[in-house]
C-alpha cells in the first residue's frame, strides 16, 4: 500500500516474505530515486497478523526487511515499524467505529479467504481499516494505487467523509490517483505471474540476499520456449513471455541484449547483470547486520518522527468523536 501526496510519500511493507529483485525494481529503487526528508516509508507488521504466523519469523523477516530498506539507500526517508507507532492502532479502532459490516463484508481478501471460514481471524475482516488509518494519520493529498488496491483506498475515503460529515473536518479526503506502470518482475518458473515474496515459488523468485550460486542456478532453470531461430531472444509478452522477462530483468539491471543469440547466452547474461545489481545491496546488508545499534536507533527515530507527525491528527480525530 502506498500513498504519496504532492510533498509527503508513505509506503507500509508487509514482511511476509524476503523482499524479492521484484521488489527491488518496481518499488525500493524508485523509492530511493524519489526519496526526501517527508517520505514515509514502514514495515507493516500489523497487517502480517491477519492470518496464522509464527512469532519468530515475523520477528526475523521484520528485522530483515528493516536491514534492507537501510540498505538499498532509503536513510534520507522516515523509517519506522508499525507496532512501533500506536497511533496507527488506535486510529482503527475509532474508524472501526466508523465502518459498516456490509463495507467490510465486501472487501476482496475476506471474501476470497474468510468468508464462511470458522477459524478466520477477526484481524482479516477489520484490516482494511487500519489499512485506512495507516493513511489517514499522515494526510496525504493523493493515493497513487493500482487495481488490486483500489478498493481499500475506496474505503478510506468513504470513511474519511463519514467520518468528517459525522464529527467534524478531521481527515485529508485522498483523491485516487493511477501512476504510470513501475516495473514488473515476473516469476522465472511461471512468467505470467509476478514474481512475490509470499508465492511460494521459490525457484521462480530471486530473493535480494540469494547468493550468486543461487541466482545462477534459478536463471539457468528459467522457463524460455522451444523456438531456436535466428531471432529467438526477442521480446514478445504474448507469445515469449519468458524470454521478454528475461529480457526485462536484463536491462533493468543495467544489462544489454545486443548479440545475443541464444537462450544460453542470454540466461548468462541475465545471470551476471543481477549479480551484478544486488552485490553492493548483499555487501551493504552485512555491514549493516553486523551493527543492529545502528539499524534500531533508525527506526526508533523514525517511530518517535511518527509520533510527533501522527499526534495532531489522533487527537482531533478523538476530540471529535468526544474521548477528550
Amino acid at each position: 500500500m502506498t500513498s504519496i501526496p504532492t510533498s509527503r510519500a508513505l509506503s507500509l511493507l508487509k514482511p511476509t516474505g524476503h523482499l524479492t529483485l521484484g521488489n527491488l525494481l518496481g518499488a525500493l529503487r524508485p523509492m530511493a530515486a524519489a526519496q526526501h526528508r517527508d517520505c514515509f516509508f514502514g514495515i507493516a507488521d500489523l497487517h502480517a497478523m491477519t492470518v496464522a504466523h509464527d512469532p519468530a519469523r515475523l520477528r526475523a523477516l521484520s528485522t530483515e526487511m528493516a536491514t534492507l530498506l537501510l540498505a538499498v539507500g532509503l536513510e534520507d526517508s522516515t523509517l519506522f515499524v508499525q507496532s512501533r507507532v500506536p497511533a496507527h492502532c488506535e486510529l482503527a479502532y475509532l474508524l472501526e467505529c466508523t465502518a459498516y459490516t456490509g463495507e467490510l463484508n465486501r472487501m476482496i481478501q475476506f471474501k476470497e479467504k474468510g468468508r464462511g471460514v470458522d477459524s478466520t481471524r477477526v484481524s482479516l475482516y477489520t484490516y482494511p481499516t487500519l489499512m485506512a488509518a495507516d493513511i489517514l494519520l499522515y494526510r496525504p493529498e493523493q493515493v497513487p494505487v493500482g487495481d488490486d488496491q483500489r478498493q481499500h483506498v475506496e474505503l478510506t475515503r468513504d470513511l474519511a467523509l463519514r467520518f468528517n460529515r459525522t464529527y467534524g473536518p478531521v481527515f485529508t479526503v485522498p483523491e485516487i490517483n493511477t501512476p504510470p506502470a513501475g516495473a514488473r518482475v515476473m516469476s522465472l518458473s511461471d512468467p505470467t505471474s509476478k514474481m512475490g515474496k509470499t508465492g511460494g515459488d521459490d525457484a521462480g523468485t530471486i530473493f535480494l540476499l540469494d547468493p550468486p550460486d543461487v541466482v545462477r542456478r534459478k536463471v539457468s532453470r528459467a522457463v524460455t520456449d522451444s523456438d531456436t531461430g535466428a531471432d529467438a531472444v526477442r521480446a514478445d509478452r504474448a507469445g515469449k513471455p519468458g524470454v521478454t522477462n528475461l529480457l526485462e530483468i536484463l536491462a533493468a539491471c543495467g544489462g544489454s541484449a545486443d548479440g545475443l543469440t541464444t537462450y544460453g547466452a542470454l540466461k548468462a547474461a541475465v545471470t551476471d547483470a543481477v549479480v551484478a545489481e544486488l552485490e553492493p545491496l548483499q555487501k551493504r546488508y552485512d555491514e549493516l547486520a553486523a551493527d543492529a545499534a545502528h539499524v534500531s536507533s533508525v527506526y526508533d527515530a523514525g517511530a518517535a518522527r511518527c509520533r510527533e507527525v501522527t499526534a495532531p491528527v489522533l487527537q482531533a480525530a478523538r476530540a471529535g468523536v468526544g474521548l477528550v
